[in-house]
């Protein structure tokens, strides 16, 4: 067997500039282990004088998806992702160097040991960008209404109207009762909050020009209690659903299944597990919450836990969230598996 024929193992530790790149061969022997400018052409030019038969890794990080997709289907590589903490905690060194970061990835690939993530496609690194800036518009005004209340409170002011109607935000800006040297910290609170809306609005309207044909939005839309920003973030978080191989591992994935603690004999679980996207665990928290209220069958089963087991309000949410998630699992799959459903 000549060695263009054997499968080499590449380990690619990324850095914006620079790409430590080792190569080994089957037996694990290096064949090189060298630093290279961040050009997708010269690192195929290295990788191809030693071995044009290779599989690749990649510590996820930014930009790494990028490249990796990027030498996936233009330059044919079989790359992947790598959990970067499990990758940490291989480690045999408490040294970190490039040199050796690559060489772990590049043996974790020989081995067959490589704790891969998904990598996803460019529509969905799209998407993600637009629904986690849309996100932090969100939260960035919510704390400008918190600094606003905050303000109300220091100088004991009582508005008059409803929180945030129209009579209420009319008194701020045109009361008597502000006093004068703080009015404009007033005004421009309100006008923050006002174009930090605007914005979130605007990226909200994106999202739904992008995925107005996506099939599984288009799915999740007709469920009970999913609106189009509910939709939007588990599209762009889960994306493929036929990545995981049951609804307990989308479950786990998406932070709403019960952690185990157990020990010997004994039996326990411990909250909720720690893992997932905390934006999308509460999309999916506040959807259980919809299904609970609206749902006759969610009602049923929140009612079952929280009234007759006396479980707690938030442990008899959490359970409605991993339940749907998992039936909605099964349901993509069988509208997969009868081409009624893009991939």
């Amino acid at each position: 067997m000549s060695i263009a024929n054997v499968t080499h193992s590449v380990g690619l530790d990324y850095h914006q500039d620079e790409i430590q790149v080792c190569i080994i061969d089957p037996n694990g022997k290096i064949l090189a282990n060298k630093k290279l400018p961040n050009e997708v052409l010269t690192l195929d030019s290295f990788v191809q004088k030693h071995t044009s038969c290779f599989q690749a890794s990649i510590e996820a990080c930014t930009g790494a998806a990028a490249l990796a997709d990027l030498l996936r289907h233009e330059y044919h590589w079989d790359i992947r992702q790598a959990h970067a903490g499990y990758v940490s905690r291989m480690k045999q060194s408490p040294d970190k160097t490039d040199y050796s970061d690559a060489r772990i990835l590049a043996d974790l690939v020989r081995v067959d040991y490589l704790p891969e993530v998904w990598l996803p496609p460019q529509f969905i690194r799209d998407l993600r960008s637009l629904v986690r800036r849309r996100d932090q518009l969100v939260k960035d005004r919510t704390r400008e209404k918190l600094r606003l209340r905050a303000l109300l409170r220091n100088y004991r002011l009582v508005p008059q109207g409803a929180a945030w109607s129209r009579p209420w935000i009319a008194w701020l800006r045109n009361s008597d009762e502000i006093p004068t040297d703080i009015a404009f910290v007033f005004e421009d609170l309100l006008d923050s909050i006002e174009r930090l809306k605007e914005k979130a609005d605007r990226m909200l309207e994106k999202l739904v020009s992008m995925t107005k044909n996506d099939p599984l939005v288009k799915l999740l839309l007709k469920q009970t209690g999913i609106g189009i920003v509910t939709a939007v973030v588990m599209r762009s978080e889960i994306g493929d659903f036929t990545r995981f191989q049951n609804g307990k591992q989308l479950s786990n994935f998406c932070g709403v299944s019960p952690r185990n603690a157990s020990s010997g004999n004994r039996q326990a679980t411990s909250g909720l597990i720690l893992a997932g996207s905390p934006m999308l665990r509460g999309v999916l928290i506040e959807a259980a919450h919809r299904l609970a209220r609206y749902d006759e069958h969610w009602r049923e089963l929140f009612h079952r836990l929280h009234a007759k087991k006396h479980k707690p309000k938030c442990v008899a949410v959490a359970a409605v969230a991993s339940r749907w998630i998992r039936r909605l699992f099964h349901q993509v799959m069988e509208l997969l598996n009868t081409s009624q459903l893009a991939a």
